[in-house]
């Protein structure tokens, strides 16, 4: 069993702010989870669009490959001309506290041609388009899932926290709050009453 708090004034005045502060804090972790919920909504809405978009994307890429393939042989050679990806970076934004990172690519890097065109054709120019909006598609679904993911993290903890505030502290500081004001009202009573008897007392000597 808690151990009830000593019903002194100071006790009160301390046990008063404490719930005062227990329920801002609760009213703060509310409009954050509430917060990050619309947001993870709104990306995982947005994840469905590029997830339909993306699978589509890839099976052009990949039916213009073949077409490259039947026409040019397969393009193994030609593949090692193209360099290691690194036109990806990464950054952050916080919403809420929460960091959410931010892909981006360096769409300069894309622009050049990295094979030549005397061995080359259209169908081979048209796969590696295709895979270019491939790769930025995939590059904003991972950044969106990413988000998604510490979002989910965040309003876990948020919701726990919150819980512990309505369900356990803030019940808590209400009782103390009853317990010490009942314990203070019944001194002051005893005090009053015991003032009557000593008056009482006086009058009759």
């Amino acid at each position: 069993m808690a151990q009830q708090a000593v019903p002194t004034k100071g006790n009160l005045m301390t046990t008063k702010k404490s719930l005062s502060l227990a329920r801002v804090g609760f009213d703060l972790l509310d409009k954050k989870r509430n917060i990050l919920i619309r947001e993870m909504m709104a990306l995982i809405d947005r994840a469905s669009e590029i997830q339909s978009t993306i699978d589509e994307s890839f099976e052009k890429a990949y039916r213009a490959l073949e077409k490259a393939n039947i026409t040019l042989g397969f393009c193994d050679e030609i593949s090692k001309t193209i360099p290691v990806e690194n036109s990806v970076k990464l950054d952050y934004r916080s919403i809420m506290g929460v960091e959410i990172p931010i892909l981006s690519i360096n769409n300069e890097e894309n622009t050049g041609l990295y094979y030549g065109l005397g061995n080359t054709n259209a169908r081979l120019d048209e796969a590696v388009a295709l895979f270019i909006k491939a790769k930025e598609l995939t590059v904003e679904l991972a950044e969106i899932e990413n988000s998604v993911y510490r979002l989910a993290v965040s309003i876990k903890k948020t919701q726990k926290r919150a819980n512990a505030l309505k369900n356990i502290m803030i019940p808590k500081f209400e009782s103390d709050v009853k317990f010490i004001t009942d314990a203070l009202d019944e001194k002051d009573r005893e005090g009053f009453s015991r003032l009557k008897v000593i008056k009482k007392q006086k009058a009759e000597k």
